[in-house]
């Protein structure tokens, strides 16, 4: 779900853009969070909906807007030149474009890890090795270049063997319906959408390597410094919607289904692939497990050999990444913060 650091004059231009902004930050009671269609972020969609998350911002005396971008990478993108204060992103995507780019960026909500909801789809093939030497569509340089590698890996293959082909989430499913595409790797709802195409197979998908491919919310660091109650707002929201999963609360589900495009038994299996943390002591246990900042050091080395740390990166610890159980990277240059504060208040007030 990233582009290979866009450009290096997008990089220039972006840290001269976000640079000042962080400096200046500081207290305000207006905030604009970006999302976008992705199984584990459609809680935001009937959150924004039914008034849960201006329940929660009335609360603290701020204001959310939540602003739905219908292409991920772009979603990042907005939130990487300041335009928006938070945005939903994988772990992987949080870390190759804002931190990368300069951009101090604090995760405040582990909401799940992909358990199958993204995947390698293969026409007239069911072995993973029948993917030598074709073209792949993907998001290119995203959390599905990351899967394919790990799916390369566990056949003895590598990147060299087949050909990516970028293709935008949004147009995957055109781009497969094609006879000529043989190969994809996408998610969710996507995903489900192409392996039900005539002679597709998923061949490998996230459920072989799970809590690796995590979907979390992330936040501006410097605007949340600044904006404490942000975090305490958007968490208690998130929470607030959870309870409503975890009920399986059909009318909650049917709302998010229809945000997706699909319906309440089609969105029923979405959720089926992924593992949600929906109890809040469950998500901040993860982010202080040193499990955790395992999985960063492996999306950090993966990131590092496809260039995605920019084009003068000396390592994979360029970027100095921090968990509640130690720093991986420069701890000169911490760009990527996990901080359980936010998710274990909403536990305490329960």
């Amino acid at each position: 779900m990233t582009v290979k650091k866009l450009s290096v004059f997008f990089i220039a231009t972006v840290l001269l853009a976000v640079s000042p902004v962080s400096m200046a930050q500081h207290a305000r009671d207006d905030f604009r969070i970006a999302w976008s269609i992705y199984v584990g972020w459609m809680p935001w969609a009937y959150a924004d909906s039914q008034g849960v998350v201006d329940k929660w911002a009335d609360k603290y005396g701020i204001d959310i807007d939540l602003v739905q971008v219908n292409d991920y990478v772009e979603s990042i993108n907005q939130y990487t030149s300041g335009n928006v204060d938070g945005v939903t992103a994988t772990n992987m995507d949080a870390l190759t474009l804002p931190a990368a780019s300069g951009v101090d960026t604090t995760v405040i909500i582990l909401g799940d890890y992909s358990n199958g909801n993204d995947g390698v789809v293969l026409k007239n093939a069911r072995s993973l090795k029948d993917i030598r030497g074709r073209q792949v569509n993907l998001v290119q340089y995203s959390v599905s270049d990351y899967l394919l590698s790990r799916a390369l890996e566990s056949v003895g293959l590598s990147q060299r063997d087949v050909s990516p082909v970028n293709t935008a989430d949004a147009d995957i499913v055109g781009a497969f319906a094609n006879p000529d595409v043989t190969a994809a790797v996408t998610w969710n709802p996507q995903l489900s959408v192409i392996s039900n195409m005539p002679e597709a197979n998923m061949i490998f998908s996230s459920k072989q390597i799970p809590r690796e491919i995590l979907d979390l919310t992330i936040v501006n660091t410097d605007v949340l410094k600044a904006n404490p109650d942000l975090g305490k707002a958007l968490a208690g929201a998130w929470y607030e919607t959870m309870a409503k999963m975890a009920a399986d609360d059909p009318k909650a589900l049917s709302i998010m289904a229809e945000a997706a495009g699909t319906d309440l038994a089609g969105y029923r299996k979405q959720l089926a692939a992924t593992h949600l943390y929906s109890d809040p002591a469950n998500a901040a246990a993860l982010m202080t497990d040193p499990e955790l900042l395992d999985t960063m050091k492996k999306v950090a080395r993966f990131s590092f050999e496809q260039g995605l740390l920019g084009p003068s990166a000396p390592g994979p610890d360029v970027i100095g990444i921090r968990t509640p159980a130690g720093v991986y990277g420069n701890r000169g240059n911490i760009k990527l913060r996990f901080d359980p504060r936010f998710t274990t208040h909403v536990e305490q007030a329960k």
